[in-house]
């Protein structure tokens, strides 16, 4: 009997050791983890501030390496640091949409890492570029026929 509630108890001992050791384990390797994954301007007027920001945080236990980010199209640049994020720190992303084009934002950025939990992100950008009225100075969204509507 005493040998029966021996083998149970350092099953126990056992069982919440090995708990205890995965809920306090860091991601192995570099691990990559943004502070969202959509930045939403909003409706905003032509030519206003292009810039949006993303904080990137390596949560792993290396060197976290932004190889490449790349936007869906000409119009959507990131700018980011080239130096490796080291674990436990952060960097920011920038990236600048054309604030030039009138219409809505729907736009991404493929980020390319080292990360053992994710090697590609994506991240996207969304919002309303608004053309104000040249005689009242009303921003107005225009319809896909190009009839405007005013906001």
């Amino acid at each position: 009997m005493k040998k029966a509630i021996l083998f149970l108890a350092a099953i126990g001992l056992l069982s919440s050791a090995s708990i205890a050791q995965t809920g306090a384990a860091v991601q192995s390797g570099p691990s990559i983890s943004i502070d969202k994954e959509v930045h939403d301007y909003g409706d905003i007027e032509k030519g206003a501030d292009p810039y949006c920001e993303f904080l990137i945080t390596n949560k792993g236990n290396e060197p976290l390496i932004l190889t490449n980010a790349k936007g869906s199209c000409g119009c959507t640049v990131p700018e980011w640091s080239k130096e490796p994020v080291l674990p436990g720190e952060s960097t920011v992303m920038k990236v600048k949409y054309d604030t030039k084009r009138v219409g809505p934002i729907n736009k991404s950025v493929t980020i390319t890492s080292n990360a053992t939990n994710e090697p590609t992100k994506v991240i996207r950008i969304k919002g309303m570029v608004l053309n104000p009225d040249s005689e009242s100075g009303t921003p107005v969204k225009e319809t896909p026929t190009g009839a405007p509507v005013i906001k």
